[in-house]
Parts: C-alpha cells; sequence; structure tokens
C-alpha cells in the first residue's frame, strides 16, 4: 500500500517509470556517470521541449544527442552548423520540376523526430533563427506554404562556449526557445576509465538497439500531460519566473514561455518520481536548467563572474514554498534544505 500522503502510481504512471528506466539505461551506456544530465533530457523529452547542450569539445555533447535518438527509434536528422549553412538548408527549399512545371517542396533535415544539431551557434544568427517556427509551432513556413511537423519532435543543439573561435552568441529569443540548457562536464575518473573499457575497443553505437519508439513516446508524452499541478504550485512557478525581473544583477528576466516551460518540465519530473502531481520539490528539481539560460546579465554582474544558474538557486531558497494542497492528503510540501 502507498503511504498515506502518496497515491499509488498508475498503469500509464508504471508504464512510464519501465520504459523510461530502460532508455536512460541505454543512453548511459554511450554518457557514461552522467545520469542528471540523461534525466534532463527525459525530462526535456517528456515536456516536449528542446534540449540545449553546452560544454568544451570531446565531452560527450553530440554522443548524447545521437543516442538518445537512437534510443527512441524515431526519425533522425543531424545538422552540422557552419558559418555557410543557409536557412533553406535547414528547413528545405522549392525546386521547379520540369516535367511538372510546377514548384516542389523538398524537405529539409528539421522534418524529423529528433534534430540533432551539432555546433549550433557556428552557424549565423540568420541561419540559426530558421529554428524558431520549427521549435516553437512545430512547423515549418517556406514560399508562403506551412508544413507540419510530426509528433515527438524534439531538436537537441549543441554549442561550444562563446568564448571558443568562431562560435555566435544565440540570440535571447533562441536561448528562450529551449526548454532547458545542460552542461555534461568532464567525467571522474572512475567514469572515464568505464568508458574507456566500454568504448575503446569498439563503436557502441553499432550495438546500440533502440527500447522504445515513437508511438510509446507519444503516449509517454499524453500521460505526462494529465499530471496534475495544484493552483499554488502553479503561483509559486510564476513567483519564482517573476522574481527573476527584479534582481538586480539581471537586466532581462525569464520570459512567460519560460513559466510554461518550467510547469511542463515540472510535470515530466512529477511523472518520473512516480506521482500524478506536482510538489515544489520538482520545481526545485528543474528551476536550475529551465531558467539559467535564458538570465541576462547586467554588464557588472558579468564582470563578477557570478553564473546565472547561482542565482536561480538564491531564489529558489528565498521564494516561500506554499503549503501542502488538502487534495493531497495533507502532505507537507519541504523546500531545499527541508525549509517548509
Amino acid at each position: 500500500m502507498a503511504p498515506p500522503h502518496q497515491q499509488a502510481p498508475s498503469n500509464g504512471l508504471a508504464e512510464l517509470h519501465t520504459a523510461v528506466g530502460r532508455i536512460a539505461a541505454n543512453v548511459e551506456r554511450v554518457l557514461v556517470g552522467k545520469p542528471e544530465v540523461v534525466r534532463i533530457a527525459l525530462v526535456t523529452l517528456l515536456a516536449e521541449g528542446h534540449l540545449l547542450v553546452e560544454d568544451v569539445p570531446g565531452v560527450g555533447k553530440t554522443s548524447l544527442a545521437k543516442a538518445l535518438a537512437r534510443s527512441i527509434d524515431c526519425s533522425v536528422s543531424r545538422i552540422q552548423f557552419t558559418p555557410d549553412l543557409l536557412p533553406s538548408d535547414v528547413t528545405g527549399v522549392s525546386i521547379f520540376n520540369r516535367q511538372t512545371n510546377e514548384f516542389e517542396f523538398r524537405p529539409g533535415p528539421v522534418f524529423a523526430n529528433i534534430v540533432v544539431g551539432d555546433e549550433i551557434n557556428r552557424a549565423s544568427p540568420k541561419t540559426q533563427s530558421a529554428l524558431l517556427e520549427c521549435m516553437e509551432e512545430h512547423q515549418v513556413t517556406v514560399d508562403g506554404h506551412t508544413y507540419p511537423l510530426h509528433s515527438p519532435f524534439m531538436v537537441i543543439a549543441t554549442q561550444n562556449p562563446i568564448e571558443m573561435e568562431g562560435t555566435y552568441a544565440l540570440p535571447e529569443a533562441q536561448r528562450d526557445r529551449f526548454t532547458a540548457r545542460v552542461s555534461i562536464g568532464y567525467p571522474d575518473p572512475a567514469a572515464e576509465l568505464a568508458m574507456v573499457d566500454e568504448h575503446a575497443a569498439r563503436d557502441v553505437f553499432k550495438v546500440l538497439e533502440s527500447v522504445s519508439d515513437a508511438e510509446q513516446v507519444r503516449g509517454l508524452i499524453e500521460t505526462v500531460r494529465a499530471v496534475q499541478i495544484a493552483q499554488e504550485v502553479r503561483r509559486y512557478a510564476v513567483e519564482i519566473v517573476s522574481a527573476t525581473r527584479r534582481l538586480p544583477e539581471i537586466r532581462i528576466g525569464a520570459s512567460p514561455r519560460s513559466t510554461l516551460h518550467l510547469v511542463r518540465a515540472a510535470r515530466a519530473q512529477a511523472a518520473l518520481s512516480g506521482r500524478d502531481f506536482v510538489v515544489p520539490d520538482d520545481i526545485h528539481a528543474v528551476a536550475v536548467p529551465v531558467l539559467a539560460h535564458r538570465l541576462v546579465l547586467t554588464p557588472e554582474a558579468q564582470a563578477s563572474r557570478r553564473p546565472p544558474a547561482d542565482l536561480v538557486r538564491g531564489l529558489v531558497q528565498r521564494v516561500p514554498v506554499p503549503q501542502a494542497a488538502p487534495d493531497h492528503g495533507g502532505a507537507q510540501w519541504s523546500g531545499p534544505g527541508g525549509r517548509r
């Protein structure tokens, strides 16, 4: 029997837990020793969002994207962003057919379930903007015609630090389309040794098999959509996002879109935890990856080199946590460090 303050997991949540566990284990065969990064990637997938992976070369950014795509057996395309890449190279182009005397649309690589955008900040802002409509509205407009993108649709973009040669900073509008951002970081020695043992003698992608498919992923997304979120928790999410706009270190705070992304990600986090309702701890678990990359610091804050993630953590500590809703058995919702 489930504890009195929890609900027994439904069949949908049980299936989600099993399926996501298989996917996570499959991805971790490639990205060894980074379960937190894999968790955020799966939360983003189930929240119908897009993931930005930022880090130095060689730590597994593209491998994470390819492993996730391979694990769910969806249509996959990969775009290598370069300075000479054109928007039509991403979305597609209309070509005149001499036999029919009509223009035919040739879909670009964005027409896939999982789109891996490698080194997105090496392309010009004009080309980067080709993804704006795709990511927000799940459609492409070319020559006045609109073409829908099929579900699930997820962009996993990798980017190098902007201090590296030949990179362009992503525009604020582009960063705001990404539900979450993660940095992989270097593995610890034990994980790096395990990676060498696993990968040195063979190409792990050649033996990596899919453990799910597009139809099942669509079902998991529907399960996440059904996760309940009480009015108090919604208000709590709004208060955290609103607080970013009042910080003296912030020139541009998080947008209303980020509030929607925060709530959707919290729903996915709750489902991964086996609950069909969201608690404040779910907000805490996704606040930094969802909000930090959207904040634009003042010049003084940039000079002090205080990362936006620290500002978000500070807000989570200061914004009062709501009391438990009666619908959930009077459970106490604890905040960071046991704060209530």
